[in-house]
């Protein structure tokens, strides 16, 4: 059983980027249900028992045997130290595409479960969704519910990738668009971000230390989100708008200069509700395009200001319906990778639900940060990511990085100016209440 990978999914071979879910937790855990419950996902999922095999020129998902099918990972040890390791931790091709793991403390009081899977069968949303329904699928075996039937009838089947589910299109529409990307980016070439970590020397040494991936986070209490909330609502903007003007206004002052700089900030567009029928969150692809704007930003540049522009332009976007003709330029990117360069990348999974847990067992925490296995620091610059979700009305930035290309101290900055622009926001029209936490 298998399926071949369409153009759009077949780039995040190369990228081998994945999704990372993590639930801290304090309270008994049920191994056998937990591990069960992993195994029911992973039945009713193909892509999640399956790995990435070459097919002549393309790639297909291929199902594994049975004795080399996931199965859930248990182990005790540190929560800071399992998490670092399970995010450094690679889903190589060839290999599964899935990986679940629940690291315990040695009282088994608490708990670090971890879910991994290769974005080449998922997005933000599906991984979200994913994680939800495992933990409602052990939740039911706990409390000895009946559990809706995560296998559906007939066996489990692959889903259509997305870029064939889109609505019909012109080519030569779709040319004149990737023609008009094109010299857009001629046009307005983007300042990246430099790195601050030594380059590798001329005969391919690394000068600095080895590099792994870290995570700095920024997190915000669900008052203080929902004042950020007003401020983008009272402002005719979104929260995403705010906060990608933040990381623009930010990434500005480490940049040289005195005047205007062209940055770009590149948006992730979520695909499901915009198609005809909507997609649903549980359907396991890769279902996002991505928005590219360029902006003239200078030290002096209101960050309001910048807000309204990221708005409207992402809006104008969308009305448009160019997130379709995105989507089906997207082979085209590496043969021309600056479509998608960007000083900035802010991601957008909006207000999401953590899952629903047994009694007796809490969820204290949940992350969904992505990792991948390329950072370039010979490049010696490159965009700054951060991934914004907000579980159960608490936001959270997390700003991963390879610290052969960020140094930690760096991105420790970094945040705090992010940290600083968002509570001057939430905090103008509202002041006396600044509780951001970081990690």
């Amino acid at each position: 059983m298998h399926r071949a990978l369409c153009p759009v999914e077949t780039l995040y071979v190369g990228q081998r980027s994945r999704a990372v879910l993590s639930c801290t937790l304090r309270g008994p855990v049920d191994v056998a249900a937990l591990s069960a419950a992993y195994d029911a996902m992973t039945e009713a999922n193909p892509a999640l028992r399956s790995r990435i095999r070459q097919d002549g020129a393309g790639h297909v998902l291929s199902l594994l045997d049975e004795e080399e099918r996931p199965r859930l990972i248990t182990r005790t040890g540190d929560e800071e130290e399992a998490y670092a390791a399970e995010l450094n931790r690679p889903l190589p091709v060839g290999g599964p595409l899935s990986r679940a793991a629940l690291i315990s403390a040695p009282d088994a009081g608490s708990h670090l479960f971890v879910l991994v899977v290769d974005h080449t069968v998922t997005d933000g949303h599906s991984s979200i969704a994913l994680h939800n329904a495992l933990w409602d699928r052990y939740r039911a075996l706990v409390d000895g519910e009946p559990a809706d039937e995560a296998t559906p009838s007939g066996g489990p089947r692959w889903p259509e990738p997305v870029s064939r589910l889109l609505p019909p299109a012109d080519e030569a529409d779709t040319a004149k668009y990737l023609d008009g990307r094109l010299e857009e980016t001629r046009r307005h070439p983007v300042a990246l971000v430099p790195y601050d970590v030594p380059r590798p020397t001329a005969t391919g040494q690394q000068a600095g230390p080895d590099g792994h991936i870290e995570v700095r986070r920024l997190t915000l209490d669900p008052e203080l989100t929902s004042r950020l909330r007003r401020t983008a609502r009272g402002s005719g903007v979104s929260v995403h708008a705010l906060i990608a003007a933040t990381l623009l206004a930010t990434a500005r002052r480490r940049l040289d200069g005195d005047g205007p700089r062209t940055l770009g900030c590149l948006s992730p567009v979520d695909l499901r509700s915009r198609l005809s029928p909507p997609l649903p969150a549980a359907a396991l692809v890769p279902a996002v395009t991505t928005h590219l704007q360029t902006l003239d930003v200078s030290e002096a540049s209101e960050p309001l200001e910048l807000a309204r522009a990221v708005h409207a332009r992402l809006s104008d976007f969308l009305s448009r319906g160019d997130h379709f003709h995105e989507m089906r330029i997207t082979p085209e990117i590496p043969r021309d990778p600056a479509l998608q360069l960007a000083t900035v990348i802010a991601t957008n999974m909006g207000v999401v639900p953590g899952p629903r847990l047994p009694s007796g067992l809490r969820a204290v925490d949940v992350r969904l940060v992505p990792a991948r296995e390329h950072y370039f620091p010979q490049a010696g610059r490159s965009p700054v990511m951060a991934c914004v979700v907000s579980f159960e009305g608490r936001l959270s930035i997390e700003f991963p990085h390879s610290t052969a290309c960020f140094s930690p101290s760096f991105m420790r900055a970094f945040r705090d100016d992010v940290r600083a622009g968002l509570l001057r926001f939430a905090t103008e029209a509202e002041p006396g209440h600044a509780d951001a936490a970081t990690g």
